[in-house]
């Protein structure tokens, strides 16, 4: 529980519901190098990381592996699968061993549906965060038009 409040995408929960997401959710230990999941693949998971590093990342075509953010411990990601109902838009690949908290789309669901006080913490901390990363990535998109590198 404690690790989970540390999470982003927790933040200021209170201790009872951090207690019901814990029981939902199961730990994953993942190697470098290693998948977790590919563009195009079904999102119905929400990962939150613990301890180590995860690249998101997508292919492009004569290029390769384009690196679109490094994400560490107490931060989350696979959020947008389970907002819609679109396939992963990323890689999610291992750039340092990590062990992950993973959180069912379904699981989720139930729990937000039977707590809705709950519910309405944690979708204000998601929207917080794409909030946060659509800044980040307007920031980037003004930036490259400036420079004339879009």
């Amino acid at each position: 529980m404690e690790a989970l409040g540390k999470i982003q995408l927790f933040n200021g929960i209170h201790p009872k519901g951090l207690e019901r997401i814990a029981s939902i959710c199961s730990e994953e230990t993942y190697r470098l190098g290693d998948v977790v999941f590919r563009e195009g693949d079904v999102g119905d998971k929400l990962y939150l990381i613990l301890d180590g590093k995860i690249r998101i990342s997508r292919e492009v075509s004569g290029m390769g592996e384009e690196a679109l953010a490094v994400l560490g411990a107490g931060q989350a990601f696979g959020e947008m699968s389970l907002i819609d109902d679109f396939p992963r838009s990323a890689d999610a690949r291992v750039h340092e061993r990590c062990r992950l908290l993973v959180l069912t789309k379904e699981a989720l669901e139930d729990l937000l549906f039977l707590d809705k006080d709950l519910a309405y913490e944690i979708l204000w901390n998601f929207v917080r965060i794409l909030s946060s990363r659509l800044r980040e990535t307007n920031d980037k998109m003004t930036f490259l038009s400036v420079t004339g590198k879009f």
